[in-house]
């Protein structure tokens, strides 16, 4: 007679509150990105459907509607990254976080809430590296 057995999974690694705020927040900023980039791509087609001359500016505010648009999709999913514990989106945040502290420290602006909050984030993020794959 066979007995029924449960399946064994491996338990799934704890996501820390902390970086679960984290990719929230940056995925929020992401949406806001596409969100932004579409929005400029909209003006720019709907100044072109209503005849306005636009020029230069029309190109330009297509490639930058386009730029914001990627920038976006690349931020968003970072935050996926950050959600599911993926070691490149902890490497890429740390990074980034870095040149935010090297930018802070080159324009001579140390005592500033940027500067402390990504100096904070930072040891934050190296504190939790073993929870990341």
């Amino acid at each position: 007679m066979t007995t029924p057995t449960t399946p064994q999974y491996a338990a799934a690694p704890s996501r820390p509150l902390g970086v679960a705020i984290l990719a929230v927040l940056v995925g929020i900023f992401g949406f806001l990105l596409i969100l932004g980039g579409v929005l400029i791509l909209a003006g720019i087609g709907a100044a072109a459907y209503l005849g306005i001359p636009t020029g230069f500016v029309g190109i330009g505010g297509v490639v930058v509607g386009i730029v914001v648009l990627v920038i976006g999709l690349i931020v968003l999913g970072l935050a996926l990254g950050l959600w599911h514990l993926r070691m490149w989106a902890l490497v890429l945040t740390i990074l980034f976080v870095l040149f935010e502290l090297v930018s802070f420290g080159l324009a001579g602006h140390f005592v500033t809430f940027g500067f402390i909050f990504a100096l904070i984030l930072f040891i934050y993020l190296i504190a939790v590296r073993h929870h990341f794959e």
